[in-house]
């Protein structure tokens, strides 16, 4: 088989919303230099969101893990997860392409009847051994200089496609999703920007401090819509950021838990600038297209996963021990450093040059 044979490909790209979303431009690519090509996608539950109902997936085979933790060692999870094998062999894919190269999506490999099973060298979890067509990438996997993005449609480039385009595709919105967001912000000011922060990220070390936050938002007051998003989880990181600054509760709006991630990425439509840690937040917001994005960046390696493109901006600081891409911060003193070297005064001017405040 050629790779102007390819019919049916399938993408396993199982978790994590934002390397989920990395991964689209690369379905993008596929589609648009097969247009007749059919793709499959297998993700489970949590990530499903942005997959699920894209008009980029013809298929999409949702691994139910959080039922299957909630049951424990079952039988019944053994015959639910054969029976999803059975309906993505029933599609007779051509390729499969195992683009998060862990053992968990390359265990999958050897249930498949796809006679092609590619992945890219530096797999972790010796996860290359259950493919039978591993070609070298041009970057390793962990390179902190080279995109995951990028990298990722290497896997399309490997099939032929033009690569050159990196476009995100959502899904469109339900009108209930459009009508609970109209509502939630019709307390806004028309005639003012709408900056959304989106401070909370499920690493210490990847916030942004939040007396920076403070002074940001002193900044903000009374220039522009101030909008706050996350979970219930995060209201008390929010409630300390306002608490810090002068802000009343007139000054902002605070959507923290009132939203799903599909309402969340409605939210960045209606907004003008996103500023968010290393996050899903700040993946929704570039995939969205609409928004400039501003990325807060500390421990991780903002020139492999940081948005990228004309509407986005990234702020790192300068340290010898960063990226060091660690959930913990390894110093010895002067603990999550990296977290408190970017000064307000540089993302406040870039608010100014975007927004064209005063």
């Amino acid at each position: 088989m050629t790779n102007g044979d390819i019919k049916k490909v399938l993408i396993l790209r199982l978790s994590a919303l934002g390397d989920t979303i990395h991964t689209l431009p690369a379905a993008y690519a596929i589609k648009k230099s097969f247009p007749d090509c059919k793709i499959g996608w297998v993700v489970e539950d949590k990530a499903q969101l942005f997959i699920n109902g894209n008009p980029l997936v013809d298929k999409c085979f949702v691994l139910p893990k959080k039922e299957w933790k909630k049951r424990g060692f079952s039988f019944q999870n053994i015959i639910d997860f054969m029976n999803i094998i059975d309906e993505i062999n029933e599609q007779h894919y051509d390729v499969v392409l195992d683009t998060q190269q862990l053992f968990k999506s390359a265990s999958l490999l050897p249930f498949l009847n796809i006679k092609r099973k590619i992945t890219l060298m530096g797999g972790r979890e010796f996860s290359f051994l259950f493919s039978n067509e591993i070609y070298q990438a041009s970057h390793g996997l962990f390179d902190p200089n080279y995109h995951v993005v990028k990298r990722n449609l290497e896997f399309a480039k490997h099939l032929g496609a033009e690569t050159d385009e990196i476009k995100f595709v959502l899904k469109q919105p339900d009108i209930d999703v459009v009508n609970k967001i109209t509502d939630l912000l019709s307390v806004l000011d028309t005639n003012k920007k709408t900056v959304v922060c989106s401070p909370a990220t499920t690493w210490e070390n990847k916030h942004w401090s939040e007396l920076h936050w403070s002074k940001t938002l002193n900044f903000l007051k009374g220039k522009a819509n101030i909008v706050f998003t996350g979970t219930d989880a995060d209201k008390p990181l929010i409630e300390r950021i306002v608490s810090g600054s002068q802000l009343s509760a007139e000054d902002y709006l605070n959507l923290a838990g009132l939203t799903n991630l599909e309402e969340l990425a409605e939210v960045f439509r209606r907004s003008d600038v996103v500023i968010s840690p290393d996050s899903g937040s700040a993946h929704i917001a570039w995939a969205v297209d609409k928004p400039f994005v501003i990325t807060l960046f500390s421990a991780t390696a903002e020139k492999r996963s940081a948005p990228f493109g004309e509407k986005c901006f990234v702020l790192a600081p300068e340290l010898d021990c960063r990226p060091c891409l660690k959930k913990n911060c390894k110093r010895k003193s002067e603990k999550n450093l990296c977290c408190t070297l970017v000064e307000p005064q540089a993302l406040i001017n870039l608010l100014i040059n975007i927004l064209q405040l005063g």
